[in-house]
């Protein structure tokens, strides 16, 4: 029995760590390819949502060892996925970061509604291990909740030296362990686990105050930058909807069409095309000023509306 039960716990391990590996290939050659589909993908792939549900399944029934357990192949995971993900930015030659990349820009300004989202998650998942009649829906959680992409997104922004965007990666991902393992501890809970495994004559440590703290300090831990980051996401929008009618307008004076308006890193940046190399830059400021954006920095962008065919030189 023991011997069948080793070769088990091995197949699995062995499943774990190989299905890790393809589904962070995976998820690295979708967000350097800018595929959502392939992204959407590695997400059904990757396993990692087995040892934090086993995090919080071990906080549950006070075994600390199994908590340890869990921790170390979450862990390992995440060096494996960033490391993966670190090598497939050094064979790009183009540096993969927010302002090119629309799966990275998803991806490292994680919100309080992230955490909404992944508090959802948690708790279907959790709902769907104890019940094995909704067992059908676990491919669509691992859908809903973005656990290995970050990590990918990680790897590929530090090997770019985009660190303020890896930093925004490891947020979000941190953001969906805390809220997973903190739905998931309540849900067994409820479902009163410990009884059960109580009743299987499986051990049970003591659950103690501290296991709730923990887990309600690492939700509110992360809570903190993400309202910040929130609070920022806001801002920016309400600088870009103050702006839009007076750069519009501006746009209209100069015969110039506005192909891109946005707030990013404290700059108001404004992309116009048109005819002509030569722009009014002070009426754009102006024009700023009067709607209230006098200090807002800004920066313009011109691209010229012509073309030229450039011939092809043969030796």
């Amino acid at each position: 029995m023991s011997g069948k039960l080793l070769l088990t716990n091995r197949t699995r391990r062995s499943a774990f760590w190989v299905l890790l590996v393809l589904s962070a290939i995976i998820s690295g050659a979708g967000v350097v390819a800018d595929s959502a589909a392939t992204v959407i993908g590695a997400m059904v792939v990757a396993p990692l949502m087995t040892p934090i549900l086993g995090t919080a399944f071990a906080a549950v029934l006070a075994i600390r060892h199994h908590i340890i357990t869990s921790i170390a192949v979450l862990l390992g995971g995440v060096a494996v996925v960033v490391a993966i993900g670190y090598v497939l930015g050094l064979l790009i030659p183009t540096m993969i970061v927010a302002d090119t990349n629309s799966q990275v820009a998803g991806r490292v300004s994680p919100g309080l509604i992230d955490l909404v989202a992944a508090l959802a998650t948690g708790f279907v998942g959790a709902f769907a291990l104890v019940r094995s009649d909704v067992s059908d829906t676990l491919p669509g959680v691992a859908i809903a909740i973005s656990l290995v992409p970050p990590l990918s997104v990680l790897g590929l922004t530090l090997e770019s030296g985009a660190f303020g965007q890896a930093i925004g990666a490891l947020l979000l991902f941190t953001t969906n362990v805390a809220a997973i393992i903190a739905t998931a501890t309540v849900v067994l809970l409820a479902y009163r686990v410990r009884p059960v495994a109580e009743a299987a004559g499986h051990p049970v440590g003591k659950l103690g105050v501290r296991t709730y703290a923990a887990i309600a300090g690492f939700v509110v831990l992360v809570s903190v930058p993400l309202g910040i980051g929130s609070y920022h996401v806001v801002l920016q929008e309400r600088i870009v909807l103050a702006a839009q009618p007076a750069v519009q307008r501006w746009a209209d004076d100069q015969a110039r069409q506005i192909v891109a308006l946005s707030f990013k890193q404290g700059i108001l940046r404004v992309t116009a095309a048109g005819p002509s190399p030569a722009a009014d830059v002070d009426s754009l400021r102006r024009a700023l000023d009067d709607v209230g954006l006098g200090e807002v920095p800004a920066r313009l962008s011109l691209v010229f509306g012509t073309s030229q065919q450039v011939p092809v030189t043969v030796d």
